[in-house]
């Protein structure tokens, strides 16, 4: 297990954002004009053609907002696609119910398609959050350059079963994805295995869709504020945990900020204890770069990363306190840019570490 650098506490002169972000200024060791510098160029007219659009930026430094930018055409409230974000939301679902004695990551994942026979029948929750599951899953593979290319439609299992065949019902098309490594034996990045654990939660709470979104709601959208959290839903009634929940900048920044603060919101512990740390250490096999649900950064002693298609991250950084959050509609070839955006920014802040 690396040595994960402590999650910062909140500041205790600072409101938490569950109704509004506290505004404050930069602190006089931020570089300010790296950072302007990369304001400018994410927002500058014509887009830039490295990153083309960006829908916004929010910097959170020590709870609260010290930079902010959206284009002319939007507002700080507006929602955009998470696409992959909504799996380390899927995380967080999981949690709650850890939490609360009602799941154990370490059991095997009750999937209705599989029969006792079936050696997918040992895989454990875990192991689906860590995607060392085993199970095929085709849709990108990264590039040297940190973009990735997408396997063509007919064989790409996450447009099969987001648009193709498997969308009315994207547990069950999760389902029939084969085993083709014993668990923990590689690791795969799997979109499938977020939808399982998305049934797998609404199963626990009950209630079908209706009972999925009143939990949501209550145990994690209302408690944090979270007011433009749309999560999407298949015609089968299942949450699509791996890719659809639009909010806003504003709001992907509440959710880094519970992760920061350790799955602590206005001192009632959301998510149980160890569990972001659980979520931001890196299994063995993903070389470094994956942790249950989350992007994980070699070398960082525990930045970690919501990362979502075309260019969506929230990057948690502990030491120094700091979330960015960027939104924006960037090429897959170029995400590689979107990546060193957002890591000029968080240089930016170095100097405040302490």
């Amino acid at each position: 297990m690396p040595n994960l650098l402590p999650l910062p506490p909140q500041p205790e002169n600072l409101a938490w954002p569950t109704q509004s972000w506290a505004q404050a200024e930069l602190d006089p060791r931020v570089d300010r004009d790296a950072l302007q510098g990369q304001l400018d160029h994410a927002f500058a007219g014509p887009e830039p053609e490295d990153l083309e659009r960006t829908h916004g930026v929010v910097v959170v430094h020590r709870g609260a907002i010290v930079a902010e930018r959206y284009p002319d055409d939007v507002a700080p409230d507006d929602a955009f696609r998470s696409w992959s974000m909504a799996k380390s939301i899927t995380a967080a679902l999981v949690g709650i119910l850890v939490r609360d004695g009602k799941l154990d990551i370490h059991a095997p994942i009750p999937v209705k398609e599989w029969q006792d026979s079936d050696p997918r029948t040992r895989i454990t929750i875990d192991q689906m959050l860590r995607m060392v599951d085993g199970l095929r899953f085709r849709e990108a593979e990264a590039l040297p350059n940190g973009g990735v290319r997408y396997y063509p439609d007919e064989e790409n299992d996450v447009i099969q079963m987001l648009w193709g065949p498997g969308r009315d019902d994207v547990a069950a098309f999760a389902s029939t994805l084969p085993k083709v490594a014993e668990p923990e034996e590689r690791w795969n990045y799997n979109s499938g295995a977020s939808n399982l654990l998305s049934r797998l939660v609404a199963d626990t709470v009950g209630g079908g869709e209706a009972g999925m979104r009143a939990f949501m709601e209550r145990e994690l959208f209302g408690p944090l504020g979270m007011r433009t959290a749309a999560p999407v839903f298949d015609a089968a009634g299942t949450f699509v945990g791996s890719a659809f929940c639009p909010c806003s900048a504003r709001d992907f920044a509440r959710f880094g900020l519970l992760f920061l603060r350790d799955g602590i919101w206005e001192g009632r512990r959301l998510l149980p204890e160890g569990w972001v740390d659980y979520a931001r250490t890196p299994s063995a096999v993903s070389g470094g770069l994956y942790g249950a649900h989350f992007w994980t950064i070699p070398g960082s002693l525990g930045t970690f990363e919501c990362h979502g298609a075309f260019g969506q991250r929230i990057t948690i950084c502990p030491k120094l306190d700091l979330i960015v959050v960027r939104l924006g509609q960037t090429a897959p070839h170029k995400v590689g840019r979107v990546i060193a955006f957002n890591k000029a920014i968080v240089d930016a802040f170095r100097p405040t570490a302490v």
